[in-house]
């Protein structure tokens, strides 16, 4: 069979040395060229059409979201495998989303990438297992909030509340009457299951409701 050509993408030179060097022991594998940017990545990309590209994400000249991206567009058929430290949210799902085919973490064993290359030619995929559990985090459903069951108007006016604003502030605010108001914050401390407006504005701090609080609790 002919060997799976590879490139391998990296700023760091001795990373990217040491990766070469250890493909290079591999029968089976070709290392077709390395890159430190991800614009001399693509550019070699369109030179040599290798079939796994091994991609970095973060460096100084087009990061390996962005490059990801870009090569599928003109070369859909190429499997792309993210090498990387970072396995922060900001980090992996745009990666997915952009196409990577697997993504490992630089702490895996030389075998390890040996095997995601072999099985990225077959398009099957292999995920760092931290990785796959903020996946299958995302994925589950959501246990539902008390808050899930306010309407968008009792909402707004929660945020409103969790912000400082007295009734009257919020009727002048939302252009509303002040009786509606007032029955708007009873329904939402029912739903809630909290007894005033101060546990209100506690609850929706916590859970994240509220962008620029003026008090904090």
């Amino acid at each position: 069979m002919d060997p799976i050509r590879v490139l391998v993408v990296d700023d760091h030179e001795m990373v990217r040395k040491g990766l070469i060097s250890y493909l290079l022991t591999e029968p089976g594998i070709e290392v077709v060229g390395e890159a430190a940017s991800g614009r001399q990545a693509i550019r070699i990309v369109k030179e040599k059409r290798p079939e796994v590209v091994l991609m970095d994400l973060i460096m100084e000249d087009g990061n390996g979201i962005e490059t990801t991206r870009e090569i599928l567009s003109f070369y859909p058929e190429c499997k792309i495998i993210i090498i990387t430290s970072f396995y922060d949210d900001e980090q992996v799902f745009p990666a997915i989303e952009a196409g990577a085919l697997s993504y490992l973490l630089k702490t895996a064993r030389a075998d390890e990438v040996i095997t995601a290359i072999k099985k990225a030619v077959k398009g099957e995929t292999v995920i760092e297992p931290k990785v796959a559990n903020k996946m299958l985090n995302r994925l589950r459903p959501r246990e539902r909030m008390p808050h899930d069951d306010l309407t968008e108007r009792e909402l707004e006016v929660l945020t409103l509340i969790a912000e400082g604003m007295t009734n009257q502030e919020i009727s002048e605010e939302l252009f509303i009457g002040i009786k509606t108001v007032k029955t708007h914050v009873s329904n939402i401390l029912n739903k809630l299951n909290v007894q005033d407006r101060t546990q209100a504005a506690v609850y929706a701090n916590r859970h994240g409701l509220v962008r620029n609080p003026k008090n904090k609790f």
